[in-house]
């Protein structure tokens, strides 16, 4: 859990996705259409590298189910893609995104 404590506290939008999962592309658009350039972590192609399923381990162990696509900003775990669209619809996001430094406008 420290790895990923270290890993969301570097950017204000990190993103933990899987290259073959379609909500972790869907969140990924949605920050790009509000100009946001999260920091995405695929676990998949670091599973290649050998650190992937620890950090899948962790963030099972920090609540998020399923795993991705979980969602920190400001370094503080929003959770995954209904989390991230809710907040979304009821206009809490972009003031979210704002507060970390993450959007300007």
């Amino acid at each position: 859990m420290d790895q990923v404590s270290r890993m969301v506290s570097e950017w204000p939008v990190v993103i933990f996705s899987k290259s073959s999962c379609c909500m972790c592309h869907t969140i990924r658009s949605l920050f790009s259409e509000f100009g946001v350039n999260p920091t995405v972590y695929e676990l998949d192609e670091m599973q290649l590298r050998g650190g992937g399923r620890d950090i899948e381990q962790a963030l099972s162990r920090l609540g998020c189910n399923p795993t991705v696509p979980a969602v920190f900003i400001g370094g503080k775990l929003v959770g995954g893609a209904n989390e991230v669209m809710s907040l979304h619809l009821k206009r809490s996001l972009k003031p979210m995104l704002k507060d970390a430094g993450a959007l300007w406008v």
